[in-house]
C-alpha cells in the first residue's frame, strides 16, 4: 500500500548558472558545475504520456522536489507519437511532423500545441513553477520525412533552402543506411558534411530553443551508435544560443572513457550503461563501469559552458511501468528498499546525475527519503576524490549456523568456475586496445580474420571471423561472421549471425548476458561491412567504430562479492560505503591505514581516532582507531561520515 505524501517543501525559484543555492545549501556556488538533477518521464510512463499528466508531475516536483535540486522536468522519447492503435517503439507512419519534417507535438495528446507553437505553452508553465523543461529528441532526420521527402527549412530566410539552383529536400541529407539501431524505422542520420544537412539541424534546434527548452537529451547518437560530427556540430548550435541548454547524450551500450574523452567540451552529461531497470542485475552491472569513469578522473570532464558527467542512468524507484509498454505507471519497483539504497548510494559516490525515473504524483515516503537524503545529495553534489576503494575485505555469515564462513576480497569475487569467454564488442577507434586483428589464408579462396591480441601468451586458439564476399563488387569491405572454440555464432533458426556495427535495439544488462549483441542475421547491410586497416584495426564504415575483443567471466562475477567506494567532502570529511553483492549476510570491513593509501595526506595513522556515523542505521561511531566495519545485509550497503584528527 503506498502512502502519498502529504508534505510541504519550501522550495527556491533556481536558475541555470546562476549563482543560487542548490535547496538548502550554501550559496555562491557555480550550478554549472554540479550534477544535473531532476525527473524524467520514461521510467513511469514509457513514451504515452499527455500534457495533462506532464504538467501535474511538474507541479509536484516543484512542491516537494525542487528545494533539494530536483530542477528538470524532462519529457521523454515519442511527444511526436500519436497514441493510436498500432502505433508502438518502431512504428512508422503515427508521428507529427512539419512541412519541413521536424517533428512536433502530437495533437491528441498536447492539445496546447494546436495552436502551432510546439511546445511554447508547456515550457512557459514549466518556468512559472521555477524549474526547467527538457524534452528527448532522436538522431538526424525521422524516415517518416525521409519518406515524404520534406522540403529543408532555411532558418535565415524563411522559405526552402537553395543552393547550387536547387531546392534540397529531405532525401538529399538522409543517410538511410545508417539508421538508429534500436529504432531503425524511426531515425536515420544526416550528411552533416553537406550545408544543407547542417541547415536541417539549425532548423530543428532552433526551433527547440524558440520553444523554451532548456534541456535536450540527443538519442541514438553515443555508445553503439556513436556519431561525433553530428554531436559536434549540435554542440555548437547550442553554445550559440543566448541561454544555456544543458546538453545530455544517450544511450550508452559499449561505451568507454576513450569514447567518452572525444566529446571534451561538447556536453553536459553522457550515458555510459544501457537502459537500467529495476532489477539487482542491472544495479550490480554499474559498479565496474563506474569505477572505470572515476579511475579515468572523469567525473567530472570539461563539458558545455561547465562540466561534464558520466551519466549511470535514471533511478526507476517508486511507481513504474515496464519498457516498452503503450501504458503509464501500474506497478512497485521490483528492487527491494536494500537495493535501492544501494543504487542511491553509488550513483552519488559515482557522482552521477540524479534523474529520478518514478511516478512523482504518487511517490511514497520511503522513496521521497530515499531521493532526498541530504547526506546523499551533498555527496553528489560537492564531493571529491570520488573513487572506488580496493582495500575493503568481506566475510559472508552463514544463515544457519550465524558464524563467519570464508573470507572474500574485492579481487576474490565468488564464482562457479574460471571458465572464461570471449565478446566481440564495438568502441572507439581511439581506443588503444582495438589493434589486435591480422588475416589468414584458409586456402587459396578464403580468409579468416583472427583476434590474436592476448591469446598467445593465454596459449589458446584465437577469436576468428570469416569472411564472406561483399554485395557489391566495386567494394572492399567484407561481411564478417564469428566462431569462438569452433562454434558458430548463429540465430535461432540456425542462420549464420555476421558482425554488426551495432545492436538492433536497446539492451538491458540482463539482455546483454543472453544475447550476443554483436552479431545479427546476415544480410549483407552496410552496418555488417568491415574494413580490416594497416594499423591491426577493424573499423566499420556505417559507425565509424571499431571492433575488438573482450574476455569476461561466463557467469556474472559482478553480482557477488564485495565492493566499496571512498570521497571526501568540502567540510574536510570522509565519506566511505561498503556494498554487499552476496546473497548472504556479510560482515565488510576496511583499515584506516588502507584509506590512507588513497587518501594522501590526511592524517589516517592506525591509532588516529575517527568519530562519525553510518546513515542508514544511524549508529555513531565515537572512535574508530583501526578499521571501520559492518554487517550489511545482502544487496545492501552501509554509508559512513568520518571525521578524522
Amino acid at each position: 500500500m503506498k502512502t502519498t505524501l502529504s508534505l510541504f517543501c519550501c522550495s527556491l525559484s533556481l536558475l541555470f548558472c546562476f549563482y543560487l543555492p542548490r535547496g538548502s545549501l550554501s550559496a555562491g556556488v557555480d550550478r554549472c558545475k554540479l550534477p544535473p538533477r531532476g525527473w524524467n518521464s520514461y521510467d513511469s510512463f514509457c513514451w504515452t504520456i499527455s500534457e495533462d499528466d506532464f504538467l501535474k508531475s511538474a507541479k509536484v516536483v516543484a512542491k516537494y522536489l525542487k528545494s533539494y535540486g530536483y530542477e528538470y522536468v524532462v519529457l521523454d522519447y515519442l511527444w511526436y507519437r500519436r497514441l493510436v492503435p498500432g502505433a508502438y517503439t518502431d512504428s512508422l507512419g503515427f508521428d507529427v511532423i512539419d512541412q519541413w519534417g521536424r517533428m512536433v507535438p502530437a495533437p491528441d495528446r498536447w492539445p496546447s500545441a494546436k495552436s502551432g507553437n510546439g511546445f511554447a505553452e508547456v515550457a512557459k508553465e514549466v518556468h512559472s513553477l521555477g524549474l526547467k523543461f527538457g524534452i528527448h529528441v532522436m538522431r538526424g532526420l525521422s524516415r517518416q520525412a525521409f519518406d515524404a521527402n520534406t522540403p529543408i527549412l532555411d532558418i535565415n530566410t524563411g522559405r526552402a533552402y537553395e543552393e547550387s539552383g536547387r531546392e534540397w529536400r529531405a532525401q538529399d541529407i538522409g543517410i538511410k543506411e545508417r539508421s538508429c539501431a534500436w529504432m531503425p524505422h524511426g531515425f536515420m542520420s544526416v550528411n552533416t558534411s553537406l550545408p544543407a544537412g547542417r541547415a536541417f539541424l539549425s532548423s530543428l534546434y532552433h526551433q527547440y530553443a524558440e520553444w523554451g527548452v532548456d534541456f535536450i537529451k540527443h538519442d541514438c547518437v553515443f555508445g553503439d551508435d556513436f556519431n561525433l560530427e553530428e554531436i559536434t556540430y549540435v554542440s555548437g548550435l547550442l553554445k550559440k544560443f543566448d541561454r544555456p541548454i544543458l546538453y545530455s547524450l544517450s544511450p550508452g551500450t559499449s561505451v568507454t572513457p576513450t569514447m567518452a574523452k572525444e566529446l571534451k567540451g561538447l556536453a553536459n552529461m553522457y550515458r555510459v550503461t544501457g537502459d537500467d531497470w529495476d532489477s539487482w542485475g542491472d544495479v550490480a552491472s554499474h559498479f565496474d563501469v563506474a569505477r572505470d569513469f572515476a579511475k579515468a578522473e572523469m567525473v567530472p570532464g570539461e563539458g558545455l559552458l561547465g562540466s561534464s558527467w558520466p551519466d549511470l542512468d535514471m533511478l526507476p524507484l517508486g511507481w513504474l511501468t515496464d519498457a516498452g509498454a503503450n501504458q503509464g505507471p501500474h506497478r512497485q519497483c521490483n528492487l527491494t528498499l536494500d537495493e535501492q539504497r544501494t543504487q542511491m548510494t553509488l550513483w552519488s559516490m559515482a557522482r552521477s546525475p540524479l534523474m529520478f525515473g518514478g511516478d512523482v504524483r504518487q511517490i511514497d515516503e520511503t522513496t521521497y527519503k530515499l531521493i532526498t537524503n541530504p547526506t546523499l545529495l551533498e555527496i553528489n553534489d560537492y564531493s571529491s576524490n570520488n573513487m572506488e576503494f580496493p582495500y575493503v575485505t568481506g566475510k559472508i555469515l552463514s544463515p544457519a549456523r550465524n558464524h563467519l564462513m570464508r573470507r572474500s576480497k574485492i579481487s576474490m569475487l565468488k564464482r562457479v568456475n574460471n571458465h572464461h569467454t570471449r565478446v566481440v564488442g564495438v568502441t572507439s577507434c581511439k581506443d588503444p586496445n582495438v589493434n589486435g586483428w591480422s588475416v589468414e589464408s584458409l586456402g587459396q579462396y578464403h580468409e579468416q580474420i583472427c583476434w590474436r591480441k592476448e591469446d598467445e601468451q593465454l596459449n589458446r586458439e584465437p577469436l576468428c571471423l570469416y569472411k564472406r564476399k561483399p554485395l557489391l563488387a566495386s567494394s572492399n569491405e567484407h561481411v564478417l561472421y564469428g566462431q569462438d572454440n569452433r562454434r558458430l555464432f548463429t540465430s535461432d533458426d540456425g542462420v549464420k549471425s555476421c558482425l554488426d556495427a551495432s545492436p538492433r535495439h536497446k539492451l538491458t544488462s540482463s539482455e546483454w548476458k543472453k544475447k550476443q549483441p554483436s552479431f545479427s542475421t546476415c544480410r549483407g547491410d552496410d552496418n555488417q561491412m568491415w574494413k580490416l586497416s594497416s594499423n591491426a584495426t577493424l573499423r566499420s564504415s556505417y559507425s565509424g567504430l571499431c571492433a575488438r575483443v573482450k574476455q569476461v567471466k561466463a557467469n556474472d562475477v559482478r553480482t557477488s562479492g564485495v565492493r566499496s567506494w571512498i570521497a571526501t567532502g568540502r567540510q574536510g570529511e570522509i565519506y566511505v560505503a561498503f556494498f554487499n553483492l552476496n546473497v548472504e549476510k556479510t560482515l565488510i570491513s576496511a583499515k584506516l591505514s588502507d584509506m590512507a593509501k588513497v587518501l594522501p595526506g590526511r592524517n589516517l595513522e592506525d591509532k588516529a581516532a575517527c568519530k562519525g556515523r553510518e546513515v542508514w542505521s544511524g549508529q555513531r561511531y565515537e572512535a574508530v582507531a583501526d578499521s571501520l566495519e559492518m554487517v550489511v545485509d545482502k544487496h545492501g550497503c552501509a554509508l559512513f561520515t568520518l571525521n578524522c584528527s
